[in-house]
């Protein structure tokens, strides 16, 4: 009889892996309503995770949201200091669609177990 070719310990990582990555999207979102505090929490579990899924289907998404919050900080940033010449309301709303668009199509692809390429 042949080794099965996944485990049950394999399934049950992959099963803690993908909840951790649906948390940071999650904590992510959580951002918009605690002034970015929890965006700051979940990139530090994304590089505190990332060793654990590098080679699988979940290290896209670790990118994807990696990327997500460095380029909503540059953005942000620029946003604000465009707010001095009132164009910061138009670069702000964009930042906004940008980041909400960003963690609902990484946390929809994370459900439907889609890999997200970056």
């Amino acid at each position: 009889m042949s080794e099965p070719l996944f485990t049950d310990d394999d399934l049950q990582k992959e099963s803690n892996h993908k909840n951790v990555t649906m948390l940071i999207y999650i904590l992510l979102a959580l951002g918009f309503v605690t002034g970015g505090l929890t965006a700051i929490a979940a990139v530090i579990i994304n590089y505190i995770k990332r060793d654990d899924v590098r080679g699988s289907w979940l290290e896209g998404h670790f990118r994807w949201q990696i990327n997500t919050f460095w380029f909503g900080l540059l953005w942000t940033i620029i946003a604000f200091l465009t707010w001095l010449v009132l164009l910061g309301w138009f670069t702000g709303a964009l930042v906004t669609i940008w980041l909400v668009y960003r963690i609902a199509k990484g946390a929809i692809y994370l459900n439907d177990n889609k890999t997200m390429v970056v």
